[in-house]
């Protein structure tokens, strides 16, 4: 099958990177559409504990600020490799990052989601929980996980 809207979420992880690599392989030399997205989760910052003078505005700001550093970042990964990229920064207010992606992926009509993700297991998945597994399903297209070669 030929994928002509692959959404991408980043995160700056090494597990990120490599899905975005796996994704900008699959786009290179096809008349497809790669999109970059990137979620700052305002719904956890906002409810932080101001400690020291922090201020949820503030920290809002500063995760949008790195969000959109990020963004660029993957975009000239992208087009060092000859490839065009969108970059969207998304804001999750009422649930994990996985909520948003999937409901980008229907707003921007993907057919492909690619994802980095860290492969844990056991106590630790239960514990950290799984972005990726929720995206899996919920998604309403297929989801490529690319796993951190250890």
């Amino acid at each position: 099958m030929s994928y002509k809207r692959i959404l991408v979420p980043v995160d700056g992880s090494k597990t990120s990177r490599l899905g975005l690599d796996e994704a900008l392989k699959l786009v290179k030399g096809r008349a497809a559409a790669l999109q970059l997205v990137h979620v700052v989760d305002i719904y956890h910052l906002a409810m932080m504990p101001a400690d020291g003078g922090g201020y949820a505005g503030d920290l809002i700001a500063i995760q949008e600020k790195a969000g959109r550093r990020l963004l660029r970042s993957a975009e000239a990964r992208a087009r060092s490799r000859g490839v065009k990229a969108q970059a969207v920064l998304l804001e999750s207010t009422t649930g994990p990052a996985a909520d948003a992606i999937v409901r980008q992926a229907r707003k921007w009509r993907a057919d492909l989601i690619v994802l980095g993700t860290h492969g844990r297991r056991g106590m630790r998945r239960v514990l950290m929980g799984s972005d990726a597994e929720q995206v899996i399903r919920e998604a309403p297209v297929p989801v490529l996980l690319v796993r951190n070669r250890r």
